[in-house]
């Protein structure tokens, strides 16, 4: 299955500036997995050493935040749009 990766701004210079990409797999872990590969710049950024998604990346497919659908076991079908969306943190100084 493909699946649309839409990227995030801080992530874009990864992926030669682009906005969206389509990648290949059938789970959510499989297309990080082939996303990582193809841009490998990318590692750490998306999964973390152990290949569990990163602890500051949330990810949707299709508007669902993953952790409530299988994580990265959650399905991708073909077309699904899948967001991938940095965690801000801060706060008062």
């Amino acid at each position: 299955m493909t699946a649309v990766l839409r990227i995030p701004t801080v992530l874009r210079p990864a992926v030669h500036g682009q906005t969206t990409v389509e990648i290949v797999g059938t789970t959510v872990g499989e297309v990080l997995t082939n996303l990582v590969a193809v841009y490998p710049t990318l590692e750490g950024q998306v999964l973390d050493a152990d290949g569990a998604l990163h602890r500051f990346l949330n990810v949707y497919v299709n508007d669902d935040d993953v952790r409530y659908i299988g994580g990265l076991n959650a399905p991708v079908a073909d077309g699904d749009d899948i967001t991938l969306l940095p965690a801000v943190a801060g706060g008062a100084a």
